[in-house]
């Protein structure tokens, strides 16, 4: 007497093959949707019409001889600036970016101590690579660059682009 077809081994390890298939891909769509990876803006128009002016403002950090590096140590940032040509210190905005992951990016705004020292804590450990633009509270310049944290060197910030 034959056997019910459910009750053989073939029938199941046929369809065992795109079930495990099926179950596989369910869990890198949701594996993957939880862990989005932000590399195209959606308003690059905007961001490319900003270059332009990120450009004059890097221009005008280099005409005013300022010049900044950045420490940080676990979660202390530390922003030593020379002033140049400016006559007192600024208060400052330091922004730094991400380079894959925007939710982890955060804005400070500080002030000096008596040195000239501008100190703020980030607000998680800062990994992995990093974009960081310093300038002034109302805008007319920027200084910038790019890291890998952790490093126990600072961080020199530049204005027109490196040649």
């Amino acid at each position: 007497m034959r056997r019910p077809w459910y009750k053989q081994f073939w029938p199941w390890f046929v369809f065992a093959i795109p079930a495990i298939s099926i179950f596989y891909s369910l869990t890198a769509v949701y594996i993957f949707s939880q862990n989005q990876v932000d590399l195209v803006a959606e308003d690059y128009y905007k961001k490319g019409k900003a270059i332009n002016l990120d450009l004059s403002r890097l221009r005008v950090a280099d005409a005013l001889n300022l010049k900044a590096s950045v420490s940080v140590a676990d979660k202390v940032v530390v922003v030593n600036f020379n002033k140049g040509d400016l006559n007192s210190y600024p208060n400052l905005r330091v922004t730094f970016t991400h380079r894959t992951l925007s939710d982890k990016d955060f804005t400070q705004m500080v002030s000096a101590d008596l040195k000239g020292t501008y100190r703020f804590q980030s607000p998680e450990e800062l990994e992995g690579p990093w974009f960081v633009e310093l300038e002034s509270f109302d805008g007319d310049w920027m200084l910038q660059g790019r890291v890998s944290l952790p490093t126990s060197d600072p961080i020199a910030l530049y204005g027109q682009v490196k040649e």
